[in-house]
């Protein structure tokens, strides 16, 4: 069975961004091509068994197991060598992409203190938008008592649109809480 984003998408969003911006050819049509879930774990110098909770988190909110992410070079100020684990990050494609958005969408992103809409200026000039996320405990299948520290994450969506304006409505028909 499809998740319900990817059905929205082929049945209304596809079509309204084709009258939208006139396109020619339906593979013209930006669509999402991936996620990455990326975390930092600065504490991880210090202490290595943070980056496994950290880790247990990524793998609970994605459903997919996160490879670790190492430091490109030494940092003396940091205490970080090179090499060093310092992070997780998951990129999610297809189904398990959809029912992440879904979710993010739908019921992690209401749930942020004060939460107004997303702020449109995440998006880089080449069509993608990045979100920055300052606690997990926002996803539903996070136990508020399994965790041991707060630990911010930030949410990449990688997109075939050429511009911001056409990933700005792909994404607002995608449901998306933009701040106009």
């Amino acid at each position: 069975m499809a998740p319900r984003l990817k059905e929205k998408f082929l049945k209304e969003v596809a079509p309204a961004l084709k009258e939208r911006f006139k396109y020619k050819n339906p593979m013209q049509v930006p669509k999402i091509e991936k996620v990455v879930i990326n975390m930092g774990v600065g504490d991880a110098v210090a202490d290595p068994k943070a980056l496994d909770a950290a880790v247990a988190d990524l793998t609970t909110i994605s459903g997919q197991k996160p490879v670790i992410t190492r430091a490109k070079r030494s940092i003396a100020a940091f205490k970080i060598r090179q090499g060093m684990a310092i992070g997780a990050k998951v990129t999610l494609r297809g189904d398990r992409m959809y029912e992440f958005l879904d979710k993010l969408f739908n019921l992690a992103l209401p749930r942020i203190r004060d939460f107004r809409g997303l702020s449109a200026r995440g998006f880089d000039g080449r069509g993608n938008y990045t979100l920055g996320l300052k606690e997990q405990l926002i996803f539903p299948e996070v136990d508020y008592d399994k965790v041991d520290k707060i630990r911010g994450m930030d949410v990449t969506l990688v997109t075939t649109a050429k511009t911001d304006e056409e990933a700005g409505e792909l994404l607002r028909l995608m449901g998306m809480p933009l701040r106009a």
